[in-house]
């Protein structure tokens, strides 16, 4: 977590960059300055419509060189929470919004002798805070990125004024060569990868398999959980609660709704921001940060994406 304290932000300046992605850059609501960030930096806002309130963290795609701004880019989301409708619709020029201090959970290595980034969609946005930073460094890198034959434009545009034979747009993945890509990097290359959980599993599967060690791999993903799942009762012990998880809702949405906030960030069972100690009962792990050791022993669970295998669960909140 970044902490509690929180910024006031005005949004300076609101614009659709394509169908589903709507840029934005915030300004301090006293104009002054932002706070210092480095390569990789995330954004959560705290967005409330009525009774509803949404966490939602973006990435910090660019800074103003005063540190007078940021931006953000957000892709509007079929099915989500409403985080990403809710700054589509009603969040224009103007607007006033809070946010947590940042913070950043996917820094760039400053030992890595090269940088191969892969991002997938809304994934880039990490990135181009990176090649910002890449251009003050001699270490080299490449990039590859993956989207709709529609927005290819739209990335083209933004990836404009970085070295063209170092970045590479990709709109069929079936047509690209991971492995032979991976075979091919020299020694003491780091590999960083955002975008779709699908795309994620699949880049970091085929690293692993082929001998990088996990010191030089380096994931982010800030997606929305799958809440699918039959329904269940969790236990708070020391809140003295009993939350009844329906099967449409995560088990972290039902905590929310309850009025408790328990630390959180990615939502996509990523981070570990989340993490909990089980008390009593057997989770259902789908998260992709405890490793299989953890999974097994079932002392713990990530709470945004991981659901009880039994009809109860009793947690340590």
């Amino acid at each position: 977590m970044s902490g509690t304290a929180t910024l006031t932000l005005r949004v300076r300046e609101a614009e659709m960059i394509a169908p589903l992605l709507k840029r934005f850059v915030l300004e301090s609501a006293d104009r002054a300055p932002l706070p210092s960030i480095g390569a990789g930096a995330h954004l959560r806002l705290l967005l409330k419509e009525g009774q509803k309130k949404f966490r939602n963290a973006y990435s910090i795609a660019a800074t103003a060189p005063d540190n007078s701004a940021y931006e953000i880019i957000v892709r509007r989301v079929a099915h989500s929470r409403g985080g990403s409708a809710f700054l589509h619709d009603h969040v224009d020029a103007g607007a006033i919004v809070e946010a947590d201090f940042p913070g950043n959970l996917f820094p760039i290595s400053h030992v890595a002798r090269k940088h191969l980034l892969i991002s997938g969609g809304i994934g880039i946005t990490p990135f181009l805070g990176y090649l910002a930073y890449l251009k003050t460094t001699p270490a080299p890198f490449e990039l590859h990125h993956f989207c709709r034959v529609e927005e290819t434009e739209t990335f083209e545009r933004a990836l404009r004024g970085y070295d063209a034979g170092k970045i590479h747009l990709h709109p069929e993945l079936a047509q690209f060569d991971l492995i032979d890509m991976l075979r091919k990097q020299p020694l003491g290359t780091h590999l960083y990868v955002c975008g779709p959980e699908g795309l994620m599993n699949m880049v970091l599967a085929a690293a692993r398999s082929h001998g990088w060690p996990g010191s030089k791999l380096h994931s982010e993903s800030f997606g929305g959980a799958h809440a699918g799942g039959a329904p269940f009762v969790a236990i708070l012990e020391r809140s003295g609660l009993e939350i009844h998880v329906p099967e449409d809702q995560t088990l972290l949405e039902a905590i929310e709704a309850a009025g408790l906030e328990p630390p959180c960030l990615c939502r996509g069972g990523a981070c570990g921001q989340c993490q909990t100690d089980v008390i009593e009962g057997e989770p259902e792990h789908r998260d992709h940060y405890l490793n299989a050791a953890e999974h097994a022993e079932n002392r713990s669970m990530i709470i945004c994406v991981s659901r009880a295998k039994g009809d109860r669960i009793v947690l340590d909140l």
